[in-house]
């Protein structure tokens, strides 16, 4: 993914492209004041919200793909007034475009009116100016899947097989993608994204600009200080509230990353270790509760099961796999030789600290009060922004420099409209799959591929949804992954809400997989570790994360909102955290001493037969690696007292 300069002054350039700074800096003010409007005051006509949303994102985003290309290098004159005389033509056709879909949706709220092929034209062109501004911000994979799209519904009638469509004219194909406020660019999942999640992007780059994130991670430093290891398990901590607020895995990773990995390096640990354990518990931010990130707010509102149970849902999943992370860290540290070290004098919590972590104590105390007292899902973010602001001036640096709360503001609309950018190219998609039922023919494909076991179609799934979410933020691979894969999963007998769960987990957990790591490769550069070493480290450390999954997906109570039974899940979290542990340190060769390739084999073997559901599996594999944990307790113990007879 491009990563987009979210600096709210204006770039630095002359002429046209200054005044494009301006106006997008006006545009991510509008965005920002319509956000908290349309969340906490009153309704927009939601033709005027999405056609207006955007429009300023078409502004906001034309200057954030201009600032990136000057960031790059050097440009020539004729280099710069030829990308401008493009920015210029790609807001007057997008404009046009957007004004065609305002025209056309009161036209049809007015009378009987169709779609003519005069509509269709300014419909491609929006099509082609989206697609093209959705390659410059956030790189090739969501435009081939936006253009994709496009292609299969013009062309698809021409294709053997379950591929084949009954063909499309441009003019449906511009009704489908275009003027249509249930799927296509303007369809539901803008919506959602416009009247929700923008509230909580805007509180999460808040939640940053006010300090709260500063004093986060000086209290998980204090939290974790007496563990071995130290600042990788603040980092796990650091990062898993941290990246509940900020719902990005790359934010959070220069997030935290830049302050978390020297530290961990300063440690002992190699810098691949390093960038890895901080990528990977970066990237599990947005599986944590109680904000979880945009991906969440969509899924509690496409599978309408409510934002709290999404939450609940989450809890139990989300600690495993940071429990895994904790595990990682401690065999590794036990490996290396790192013991625990003493606290610093600067890492003590000051007066200062204390006041300070009201900052994201009180924001999402409102949050949850907020949700529990019947308010809706946008309304708590606007409750949740409007407490930070007043809270914030408990902040000295606050106080001293008041316009680091615009700042924050602006580069929260200014993230929310980027993202905007790439739900244009996920809109796509869900016409295109919608119109033809491409989704509905996949799934009777795998329904045909998996026999009558769940597990192998689950398997299939699973790495459908890692290919398809591959290079992708979690939010638009979450959607691809679902609209794609989701009725396929639905159709093995899985609720709704768990089928959700399942492939937002993959969603996240393409962001570690090798080739294409997202979050490998943005914490590699800081930790000065070689970027596939490093994407090869994360899958390793989150290893838990492509696990859980099917755990939940055989064991629903673990879910607490989904078939809970209180012994199930007791006996079911308690095998769990041991297949964890077995699982870890496994992978690490090494427990309390290094381990040997019989017990590593057996190790696996045992950890993953915990997870089976007869007991006639299960109880045998937990007594093995009871004895297995036993034998190396007893070596490590006849060594020491070797090595203390030695001396």
């Amino acid at each position: 993914m491009i990563e987009v300069d979210t600096t709210p002054a204006p770039v630095k350039a002359h002429g046209f492209m200054r005044l494009f700074g301006w106006a997008s800096v006006l545009a991510c003010a509008a965005l920002g004041i319509i956000a908290l409007y349309s969340s906490g005051i009153g309704l927009l006509d939601p033709k005027m919200h999405r056609a207006g949303g955007f429009a300023l994102a078409l502004i906001v985003g034309i200057a954030a793909a201009q600032a990136n290309r000057l960031a790059s290098g050097p440009q020539s004159v004729m280099s710069n007034r030829l990308h401008l005389i493009v920015d210029v033509a790609m807001l007057i056709a997008g404009l046009w475009a957007i004004w065609s879909f305002y025209f056309v949706q009161t036209e049809m709220e007015e009378a009987l009116y169709d779609v003519t092929r005069a509509d269709a034209w300014p419909a491609f062109a929006g099509l082609v100016v989206f697609l093209e501004l959705c390659r410059r911000l956030w790189g090739w994979g969501l435009f081939g899947v936006g253009s994709l799209a496009v292609i299969y519904l013009l062309f698809g009638s021409d294709l053997p097989g379950i591929m084949a469509h009954s063909g499309f004219s441009l003019t449906e194909v511009s009704e489908a993608l275009w003027y249509n406020t249930n799927k296509g660019v303007f369809g539901s999942v803008t919506n959602i994204v416009l009247s929700t999640v923008f509230i909580f992007i805007i509180f999460g780059v808040l939640l940053e600009g006010t300090g709260a994130g500063d004093t986060l991670l000086k209290f998980a430093f204090i939290v974790t200080g007496r563990t071995r290891g130290g600042p990788a398990h603040a980092a796990i901590l650091a990062s898993s509230l941290f990246g509940t607020m900020s719902g990005s895995t790359v934010a959070n990773i220069v997030g935290t990353g830049t302050f978390t990995i020297p530290m961990i390096k300063k440690r002992g640990f190699s810098p691949t270790f390093a960038a890895g354990i901080e990528a990977t518990a970066s990237s599990g931010g947005q599986i944590m509760p109680p904000i979880m990130g945009a991906a969440a707010l969509v899924m509690a509102d496409l599978t309408g099961a409510g934002y709290l149970t999404v939450i609940m849902a989450a809890l139990v999943p989300a600690l495993f796999y940071y429990f895994s992370l904790f595990c990682a860290v401690t065999v590794e540290a036990r490996r290396q030789g790192i013991e625990v070290k003493a606290l610093q004098v600067e890492d003590r919590i000051t007066p200062l600290d204390w006041i300070n972590s009201v900052l994201f104590i009180g924001p999402i105390l409102t949050v949850i009060f907020s949700l529990l007292a019947g308010l809706s899902t946008s309304a708590a973010g606007f409750c949740a922004v409007i407490v930070l602001l007043l809270l914030s001036v408990i902040n000295p640096q606050v106080r001293a420099d008041p316009m680091r709360l615009w700042y924050s503001f602006v580069k929260g609309s200014q993230s929310g409209a980027t993202l905007l950018i790439a739900i244009a190219a996920i809109g796509i998609l869900v016409g295109s799959l919608d119109s033809t039922g491409l989704g509905l023919k996949l799934a009777n494909v795998i329904a045909a591929i998996r026999g009558e076991s769940l597990f192998s179609a689950l398997a299939v799934a699973m790495i459908g949804a890692l290919v398809l979410g591959m290079g992708m933020p979690t939010l638009p691979a979450y959607l691809i992954i679902i609209l794609v894969m989701g009725p396929a999963i639905q159709a093995l007998g899985l609720s709704m809400l768990t089928a959700h769960m399942f492939v937002f987990y993959y969603g996240v957990a393409s962001s570690l997989t090798p080739p294409v790591a997202i979050a490998a490769y943005a914490a590699a550069p800081i930790a000065g570790s070689n970027p596939l070493m490093t994407a090869l480290m994360s899958f390793r450390l989150g290893m838990a994360k492509f696990i859980i999954p099917f755990i939940f997906a055989f064991y629903p109570t673990i879910l607490i909102v989904e078939e809970f039974n209180l012994i199930t899940f007791v006996w079911i979290v308690v095998r769990t955290m041991f297949c964890i542990w077995l699982f870890s340190s496994a992978l690490s060769a090494f427990d309390r001493g290094r381990l040997t390739i019989v017990e590593i084999v057996l190790r696996f073997t045992a950890a993953f037969a915990l997870l089976a559901m007869s007991p006639l599996i299960h109880l045998p594999a937990l007594g093995v690696g009871l004895m297995l944990i036993a034998w190396d307790l007893r070596r490590n113990k006849t060594n020491l007292a070797n090595s203390g007879t030695s001396l």
